[in-house]
Order: C-alpha cells, then structure tokens, then sequence
C-alpha cells in the first residue's frame, strides 16, 4: 500500500507506466468507474450506461470529452491541478478520439476491451475517414486490475461508507418487527443511510425473510414478517462513488435449533476464511476452503455462490474469492461471504468486507457477527 500513490496523479503515473511497457502511444477510456477513478471528479457520473463521456491519456497529456449536461459539474468538482483538459465540443465521440490520435501522432493506440462494439466500429471508421493508420490493441482487463489495489483515498472512502452501513445495521435492530414487510423494511432501511450522510446506494438492497431468504438475490416482496423468520438484509451506502458491502441475517424471536446449526456453520465458514485470506493467496483457494467447511457440515448443496468480490466504485470489481485461480494483492478490499439456502426453509448468509493487507484481512464492518435475536 505504501507505494501507491493517492489519488488521480498516481493512477494516471500507473498507467502511463503500463502505456510505456507496452509501447501505447494512447488509450481511450470509456467505461465511467474508470474515468472516475482517473479524473477524481465525485459525483459527477451518473452510471446510467449512456456513457456520454470519453477519455484520451497520452504520455504527456489527459483529455476529457463530455457535453453540456455535465460540463459545469466537471469544472466545479474536478480536483485542483487536474491535469485534464476539458471540453463539450459538439462533436461524434469516435472522431473526436480520432482528432486527438491525430494531433498527437500517436502511432500505437489501446482501448478497453469492454469498450461497446459500436463505439469500437465508429473509432475504426473515424480513423479511417481521417486517414489515420494506427493498430489497436485491446487492454485486456489492466485498468481493472490497477483499481483492484486500492490507494488510501479510497479506503478512507468505503471506510467512511461503512460506517454508515454499520450504523442502518444498529438501526434495523430496533426497528424490524413482526407485521412489517419485506418493503417496508426496505425502504427504511434505506432512507436511514440516506440520513447518516450516503449519497446513493452501493445496490439495490436486499431484504428477504422467511422461506425467501433462501434465495441468494432475493427481491424484497410484500411478505410479512412473522416470528421466528430469519431476516437476511444484504446492502450497503455509497459514499463520494465509492461502496459499501455487508450482509447480516436476524432472527425475529427464538430461533430454532435448526437455524442455530445453520448459523454457526456459515458464522464458522465466515471466520475461519478471514484467518486464512492473506496479501498474495489464490482467491480461489479461499473460496475453496469456504465450500470445505460448508460441505464437511453436511451442507454443500445448499452454497452455490463465490465467497467474495472486490468492492469499490463498482460493487463488483477484482479480486475474487471465487472458482477461478487470481492473486489478491496487498491493497485489495475484498468481501467475504458464506451462505446456506435452504429452500422452502430459510437462508443465512454473512458479510463483512474489508482491506487485504501483508499480515491478512482487516475488515471495514464493525457490525457483530453473532446472531442478534430481536425481541417480540
């Protein structure tokens, strides 16, 4: 961690250093996490798959194309000393790329390979129609592999949107009843991350109880809680883009002999994993070893997800604990959560996310991991 520099200048330094390893005279920037996490400008994306904005980094220069929606927000938001240029020029995206590859004379030019086809398709053309023969090489998933280590900025940020999670979480606790819905507890759930300083949220929440908590991505549904339920809320705030991720599952009133096995499984599954999760472990072999204990328990039919997935501007980022073999690096923030599903029954499922670091894995959740049993 210590040799990641924060902030936009630092990531804009490891890029260019992969740009010179790899002999890109540009690269083109698209995909909106990663144009956030490379201008610096909060709040200003909306995520809503548009993709109205584009990215040109050269070796000695970032250009920054937007429109007229968002131009003033950039100008107003955008870090002091940005070293990005701006501009609303009212232009087809793919040529005005085009026009910088060609005022930069660039000769090796590299896009994401998420890039949307049709974008792709007009960024050939565009070139083409200015009579500018440039390869195109595909970055093949290294700005995400950049955002997987994160930098201090953007830890004290999920930090910060923890805290705010663990705070719904206290919250919940006084608030679930039985007679109330799925929704409502939703909503509520909701509004009071909203109260305690997040600006959007990391997803849409999960609330499931009952039966439907067996379903992993449960959608929250007008059922009533009844007593006895277990209630399985998995959510989390944003905060400044950057997310949070945490799972608790309840009980409303005794639980069952049943549920208690259930829960000390995956409690056990959960706390044994984190020992083991260390700065250079194969994220495969984690999830491996969740699926073990899981399965030794007698229960591994009933756990079919990974065991856990970057966080950061998105929900969703790398690393993984997960089927496929990668590194996690010292400065991944990372999830951890085992579940058991029972259908027609109950689920359990249990989730802290939290820094990777040289010694292991220091989670940003303070929420207590033992069952809370809500009084009725």
């Amino acid at each position: 961690m210590s040799e990641v520099v924060s902030g936009p200048a630092g990531r804009i330094a490891r890029v260019r250093v992969l740009m010179e390893e790899r002999g890109y005279d540009a690269v083109v920037i698209r995909d909106e996490a990663n144009l956030r996490w490379l201008t610096g400008a909060e709040g200003v994306f909306d995520f809503t798959g548009e993709l109205p904005h584009a990215g040109v980094i050269t070796s000695d220069a970032c250009f920054l194309h937007t429109d007229s929606r968002y131009y003033n927000s950039f100008v107003e938001r955008m870090p002091k000393d940005s070293p990005w240029k701006l501009d609303m020029d009212v232009i087809a995206i793919p040529k005005w790329v085009a026009e910088r590859v060609r005022d930069g004379r660039c000769r090796a030019l590299a896009v994401e390979d998420t890039m949307e086809l049709s974008f792709y398709t007009g960024l050939v053309r565009a070139l083409e129609d200015a009579s500018i023969a440039v390869p195109i090489a595909q970055m093949h998933g290294d700005l995400r592999l950049m955002r997987a280590v994160k930098d201090a900025e953007e830890v004290e940020l999920m930090r910060r949107a923890q805290a705010i999670t663990d705070a719904a979480f206290q919250h919940m606790l006084s608030y679930i009843k039985p007679g109330l819905t799925e929704k409502e507890i939703k909503l509520e759930l909701e509004n009071f991350m909203f109260s305690q300083g997040a600006d959007s949220l990391a997803f849409t929440s999960i609330v499931a109880s009952g039966p439907n908590a067996a379903n992993p991505h449960a959608i929250a549904s007008d059922r009533v809680v009844e007593r006895g339920d277990f209630v399985l809320m998995d959510y989390g705030a944003g905060y400044h883009d950057y997310k949070s991720d945490m799972t608790r599952t309840v009980c409303v009133g005794e639980p069952s002999a049943k549920q208690l096995e259930i829960y000390e499984i995956v409690q056990r599954t959960h706390e044994e994993c984190a020992k083991a999760a260390h700065a250079g472990v194969d994220g495969k072999e984690i999830h491996e070893l969740s699926r073990k204990i899981i399965a030794d328990a007698g229960y591994g039919a009933y756990y079919g997800h990974g065991l856990g997935h970057g966080v950061g501007i998105d929900i969703h980022e790398l690393p993984v604990f997960g089927r496929t073999s990668n590194t996690v690096e010292e400065g991944a923030v990372i999830t951890i959560e085992p579940g058991i599903y029972l259908p027609g029954e109950f689920g359990v499922r249990l989730e802290d996310f939290g820094l990777i670091t040289k010694d292991g894995f220091e989670p940003f959740t303070q929420s207590p991991h033992e069952l809370q049993i809500i009084d009725c």
